[in-house]
């Protein structure tokens, strides 16, 4: 999973047609009595999945679709397009798009919050559960749904949930990657993994026909800013190629039983691989070495802090380390942790020899720290927690704050297609906690900034004196 920008350019079709070229992709085993093709937004079907639907009624296989939100947040500045009306106007292009495909039975529309679906595996699994329960207990049932690492956040959790209910219902999953073709390179493709769906002539002008339904994605909605096409010219060239190809799901690493594995697709939390594969990629993956952006911000950071000085500190997801070298300056002892061993290791290099400052590599909630803090921070971290581990984070802050402590956030505003939620979520999640009273609000368009006071906690000037 990665950060992108449906408006860059993306990576070539012409890089994807050599990569695909130096290897021998096995073929995927059509060899099934009912396909089940799961969608997050109307248009996954059809991008990743339409030629395989299509050579499957061919042979007059029953083809069920589910679709699970009706992508109405595709375009959110559009001036001339309400949510609602997007809604409609894309269910109505993946009917058509069905139809063209010679689809009989109607796709299933769920209708979940497109942006939302962490909040509602348990919707999407007892529907895609129904559906599955429709087949005879002798046929053979291929499930087909958004691939978890495709860096889209929707695509992640319907992929998890339909990986899960279909093992469990005995079926064969497979994924289709959508973006990326758009973010990625060969070396971000799990290539032992990989199947083909060779597609004739009659599959592939199917699939561009169905392709064609969806204008309100490849086409403007109008000529003013924010109504500009999601998929642009280079996006839309993946999808034209003479083979489909899907991912088979990762299996278990040896030590890991199906009861942890299962536990970590439902904890909605981003995990480990996540950070990994940005630290094998990027030595300073978000920039908090090179943008201005980032220094600018650990200064307002700092200069929010109530107390001049604290005695022991707490840093959650430290990367590596450039916030922690500022608090080490303001703090007599910090602890700081992060999943990613290589943010560990430079977090370590860049504060070697720094006396008080410890750096540990540690999965948060589930793994915090003993002890008391006067100073907790937050930054730029809450939003890759589930539910259940935001609320389990939360809890541990308050109870590892000293009396009158304080607890400091600061995370991104904007909504990242792959976390599971966005920093306002986050903040007010704090705001609502009972154990914290917030001290300090400072929100801008890019980032919001609080700091909370544990019970006994008071104002600058209050602590300074200067009021009674």
């Amino acid at each position: 999973m990665v950060s992108f920008d449906h408006r860059d350019p993306g990576t070539p079709e012409t890089v994807w047609a050599e990569a695909f070229a130096a290897r021998d992709i096995p073929a995927a085993d059509e060899r099934v009595d009912r396909l089940v093709v799961v969608a997050a937004h109307p248009d996954d079907e059809s991008l990743g999945a339409a030629g395989t639907i299509a050579r499957a009624v061919a042979r007059g296989i029953p083809v069920d679709v589910l679709v699970v939100t009706d992508g109405e947040g595709s375009h959110p500045e559009s001036p001339t397009v309400t949510p609602a009306r997007l809604a409609l106007w894309r269910r109505d292009e993946l009917t058509t798009a069905m139809a063209r495909l010679g689809l009989l039975t109607p796709p299933t529309f769920l209708g979940l919050p497109d942006g939302g679906t962490d909040g509602h595996r348990d919707a999407i699994a007892t529907a895609l559960t129904a559906v599955l329960a429709a087949a005879s207990a002798d046929e053979r049932v291929l499930v087909v749904s958004p691939w978890r690492g495709d860096g889209h956040r929707d695509h992640r959790v319907v992929g998890e949930v339909a990986e899960e209910v279909g093992a469990r219902a005995g079926a064969r999953v497979r994924a289709y990657p959508i973006w990326l073709w758009h973010w990625g390179t060969p070396a971000d493709v799990p290539w032992d993994r990989m199947e083909a769906v060779a597609l004739d002539d009659a599959a592939r002008a199917a699939k561009a026909r169905a392709l064609d339904a969806h204008v309100s994605q490849t086409h403007p909605l109008s000529a003013a800013a924010g109504d500009e096409a999601l998929l642009h010219p280079g996006m839309q060239a993946h999808f034209a190629r003479t083979v489909e190809l899907l991912i088979a799901p990762e299996p278990l690493r040896p030590g890991v039983g199906k009861a942890e594995a299962d536990a970590r697709v439902t904890s909605g939390s981003m995990d480990a691989a996540y950070f990994d594969g940005m630290y094998d990629r990027h030595d300073d993956p978000w920039g908090f070495d090179s943008r201005w952006y980032e220094e600018r911000k650990r200064r307002i950071v700092t200069a929010t802090l109530p107390r001049e000085r604290y005695d022991a500190a707490f840093e959650a997801g430290c990367s590596t380390g450039a916030l922690t070298a500022v608090l080490a300056a303001r703090c007599d002892r910090v602890l700081a942790v992060d999943l990613a061993e290589a943010a560990v290791d430079r977090a370590r290099d860049r504060l070697a020899g720094r006396a008080g400052v410890e750096i540990r590599r540690a999965a948060l909630p589930a793994e915090w720290p003993d002890g008391e803090f006067d100073l907790i921070v937050l930054s730029e971290v809450a939003y890759y927690w589930g539910d259940a581990d935001l609320d389990r984070a939360l809890t541990a802050c308050v109870g590892s704050l000293r009396p009158g402590g304080h607890l400091v956030a600061c995370h991104w505003r904007h909504p990242v297609a792959e976390y599971p939620r966005t920093g306002d979520d986050v903040h007010a999640a704090l705001a609502a906690h009972p154990g914290l009273r917030r001290l300090v609000r400072h929100e801008e368009e890019d980032f919001v900034l609080e700091v909370f006071g544990a019970p006994g906690a008071g104002s600058v000037a209050r602590e300074g004196g200067l009021l009674p």
